[in-house]
């Protein structure tokens, strides 16, 4: 089976003129993939509208109404962050029902595993409010739906983006159908991601948060990936793995004091496609967060489609940051974690 990419022209059309979230990041994409000739190899799937019962999963319907309205009445800036067109509604529409179809494909067997390249993104939008670039929670929706109409009890959603994903914590912080790890700087915007916040309720232990310090680089990221997240993924045993790919901790990218490479992020991707190898038939389905260098975010979408693809081999033309300040020896953090989580040292 191939490896299916979403990937449609209104997604464009959610025109945030010159803000750093512009329709040139997925320009910027689809050219590398079509440079690298990986668009060729790659199965497309067609987007659609998501429905408002299915927004409304996630979201409260006032507050669909209230975007609506924004955006009919012409847009604007909605906060400091977000910024809407005529064309946004239908956009982020498009953007969770891109994602949802490509669960479809995986579940279905159409696809072995699949990344929807939409925008807006959507980790940050909460039950009632947009927030930082983001107007709908596109992958809380898409578990929800994966939840609701297969035959499914459990959906691991791992978010590597710089940012915390507050909106997707919130959704599922008292929901143990829904493991959420997310690794991401920290103190940083949103200023939420504690590693102490761990659930609540049912959900109690089923959020694990790994805030990095700022120059935390590939050797830092791997570690919290091996011997935190592949543990406690391997004993909630998914089945389904969603992921949020932001590519804003790349050490090129100006938004963030993360270090991380090309090559660094090929690795993540390889561990997590390894966790669906184990817990769930490779059912495994990306979909796209930030990342606001374009060289840097086509290159390592790039590099995470080749890993999806099942190649050794990824392109980065960037290397190691030409400076590398090492944050304090993860040893004592990495086994805070572990206690935290209930993991045997």
């Amino acid at each position: 089976m191939s490896t299916g990419y979403v990937n449609d022209e209104i997604y464009l059309e959610h025109d945030t003129k010159d803000h750093v979230e512009g329709k040139d990041r997925l320009t910027a994409i689809n050219t590398i993939l079509e440079k690298t000739k990986i668009k060729e190899q790659l199965a497309p799937i067609a987007a659609r509208a998501a429905t408002i019962d299915e927004i409304a999963t996630t979201h409260d319907r006032d507050y669909i109404r209230t975007l609506k309205a924004e955006i009919d009445g012409g847009g604007g800036w909605l906060d400091p962050d977000t910024y809407v067109s005529p064309k946004s509604w239908d956009a982020a529409l498009f953007a969770a029902g891109g994602l949802m179809n490509a669960v479809d494909s995986v579940m279905n067997k159409k696809c072995e595993n699949a990344f929807a390249l939409v925008r807006p993104p959507g980790h940050h939008a909460t039950r009632q409010h947009q927030m930082g670039f983001c107007l709908f929670n596109n992958v809380a929706v898409a578990a929800r739906f994966a939840l609701a109409n297969y035959d499914i009890k459990r959906v691991l959603i791992v978010d590597f983006d710089v940012h915390h994903g507050n909106g997707t914590q919130d959704s599922f912080y008292t929901d143990s159908q829904v493991l959420y790890f997310s690794t991401h700087e920290y103190p940083w915007y949103p200023f939420t991601g504690r590693a102490d916040e761990t659930g609540a309720r049912g959900g109690e232990g089923y959020n694990v948060n790994v805030p990095m310090e700022a120059d935390s680089g590939d050797r830092e990221y791997l570690r919290a990936f091996n011997e935190v997240l592949v543990p406690v993924a391997e004993r909630y045993s998914p089945d389904l793995v969603l992921v949020s790919a932001g590519y804003d901790a790349h050490w090129k990218d100006d938004i963030s004091n993360i270090n991380l490479t090309t090559t660094g992020f090929a690795r993540l991707a390889k561990i997590i496609r390894g966790i669906s190898d184990k817990c769930c038939s490779n059912r495994l389905v990306f979909t796209l967060e930030g990342g606001y260098n374009r060289a840097a975010l086509a290159y390592s979408v790039a590099a995470t489609f080749e890993v999806l693809m099942g190649h050794n081999e990824v392109i980065d033309p960037f290397g190691e940051p030409p400076m590398i300040f090492t944050p304090g020896d993860p040893d004592n953090f990495i086994k805070m974690l572990r206690r935290l989580h209930g993991l045997q040292d």
